[in-house]
C-alpha cells in the first residue's frame, strides 16, 4: 500500500513541477513584458516618428503568446519526458513561434508602408495592393526560412514554383493582368487614393482603393464602382485632382441687349469676389472675370469664371453665385431674358 502511495505522488510530482515551472516562467516573463513596455511607450510617446508606435503595437498581442510558448517550453525541458518527445514538442513550438514572429513582421511593415509610403518613396502609394504584396512575401519568405530550419531543401521547391508558376501564369491570365495593371498605375501615379477621377464612360468619384484585381471607386451618391484594373490602365481619365486639386468654375449667363455691358461686367465681378471670399470651397484672392462670347437670338451671352479648392466645392459656389446675381441684377434692373425669338417689324419694314 505505502509503495502505491508513493508511486502516485511521484507521478504527480513529475506532472506538477513542470506546469509550476511554466506557469512561473511565464507570470516572471509577463510582468517583465509590462515594465519593458510601459519604458518604451513612454519613450516612444516623446519620439517625433511613429515608427516606434507601430512596432510596439504590432509586437503587444503575439509578446503574450511568445510568453506562454517559452514558459511551455522551459516545463517540458524540466520534464521526465522522453528526449524525443521533447524534441517533437520544441520543433512544434519552434514553427509556431516562427509563424506568429512572421505574421506579426508582415503587419508590421505592411502599417508602416501605409504611414510612410508618401514620405519614404513617393512611388508607393499607401493601397492595400502594395500592403498585401509586403504580406504575401514577408510570409512566403518566412515559411521558406522555416522549412529550410527544419532540414528540408528548398532548392527544388523553389524549382518546382519556378516550372508551377507558368502553368499558373497561363491559367491565371486576368487575374495577373489585374495585379500588373494596379502596379502599373501606382508606381507611375496614374492615380491615388482620394483623388477625383471621372472615367471614359461617364462615370465619376473619389478613389478608395487600388486593390490586386480592382479599383474602387466611390461615387458622390456614396455608391461604390469596382472596376478592374486592366479596364483602368486602357482607359481614358480625367483626373481631377492632377496637377493640382483646384479647378476653374464656369457659369454661362445672358443678359438683355439694352443692357449697359459695362455695369453688366462690374456687378457680375463684384458677386463673384464675394462669392469667392465668403463661400466655403471658394479661393478669396482670385480674381473672377466673364468674357462675352455670343450674340444670342434672346440675349448677350457671357461665361463667368470663378475657382474652387477642389471639385465638389463648385456645385456650393454654382448655387451661391446664381442665387445673388439674380438677387443683384433684380436689384440692378438687370433683365435676364426668358429664351424667345422676337419678329422686329420696324426692322423688317425698312427700306
Amino acid at each position: 500500500m505505502l509503495s502505491s502511495i508513493t508511486f502516485s505522488d511521484e507521478r504527480i510530482l513529475a506532472v506538477a513541477v513542470p506546469l509550476a515551472i511554466a506557469f512561473i516562467t511565464t507570470i516572471i516573463g509577463y510582468i517583465l513584458r509590462q515594465i519593458l513596455f510601459k519604458s518604451f511607450t513612454r519613450w516612444a510617446q516623446k519620439t517625433e516618428t511613429q515608427i516606434d508606435d507601430i512596432i510596439l503595437e504590432s509586437i503587444k498581442t503575439p509578446s503574450i503568446l511568445w510568453l506562454i510558448m517559452l514558459g511551455l517550453y522551459t516545463g517540458v525541458i524540466f520534464s521526465n519526458l522522453p528526449e524525443r518527445a521533447v524534441l517533437i514538442i520544441g520543433r512544434i513550438l519552434f514553427i509556431l513561434g516562427a509563424l506568429s514572429v512572421t505574421l506579426a513582421l508582415a503587419n508590421m511593415l505592411a502599417r508602416i508602408t501605409r504611414v510612410y509610403s508618401n514620405r519614404v518613396s513617393p512611388t508607393l502609394p499607401g493601397i492595400s495592393l502594395t500592403e498585401n504584396i509586403i504580406r504575401v512575401f514577408v510570409l512566403c519568405t518566412g515559411v521558406l526560412v522555416i522549412l529550410n530550419s527544419l532540414g528540408v531543401s528548398i532548392t527544388p521547391i523553389l524549382a518546382t514554383l519556378g516550372v508551377g508558376g507558368l502553368a499558373v501564369a497561363l491559367a491565371l491570365q486576368d487575374t495577373l493582368s489585374n495585379l500588373f495593371a494596379g502596379f502599373h498605375i501606382s508606381l507611375n501615379k496614374m492615380l491615388n487614393v482620394g483623388d477625383y477621377i471621372r472615367l471614359e464612360t461617364g462615370e465619376e468619384g473619389y478613389v478608395m482603393d487600388i486593390t490586386w484585381r480592382t479599383t474602387k471607386i466611390r461615387m458622390l451618391s456614396d455608391n461604390v464602382i469596382l472596376v478592374p484594373n486592366s479596364k483602368i490602365a486602357q482607359t481614358i481619365i480625367t483626373n481631377y485632382y492632377f496637377p493640382g486639386k483646384d479647378l476653374a468654375v464656369s457659369v454661362n449667363i445672358g443678359v438683355h441687349y439694352s443692357s449697359n455691358l459695362d455695369e453688366v461686367e462690374r456687378i457680375t465681378c463684384e458677386v463673384a469676389r464675394e462669392v469667392m471670399r465668403d463661400v466655403p470651397g471658394g479661393i478669396p484672392e482670385f480674381a473672377p472675370s466673364i468674357r462675352y462670347n455670343e450674340l444670342g437670338d434672346s440675349c448677350v451671352k457671357f461665361s463667368v469664371n470663378m475657382r474652387a479648392k477642389e471639385f465638389t466645392d463648385q456645385y456650393l459656389i454654382k448655387h451661391e453665385f446664381i442665387k445673388r446675381l439674380h438677387q443683384r441684377y433684380k436689384k440692378e434692373g438687370i433683365v435676364i431674358p426668358y429664351p424667345v425669338m422676337a419678329i422686329n417689324y420696324s426692322q423688317e419694314g425698312a427700306k
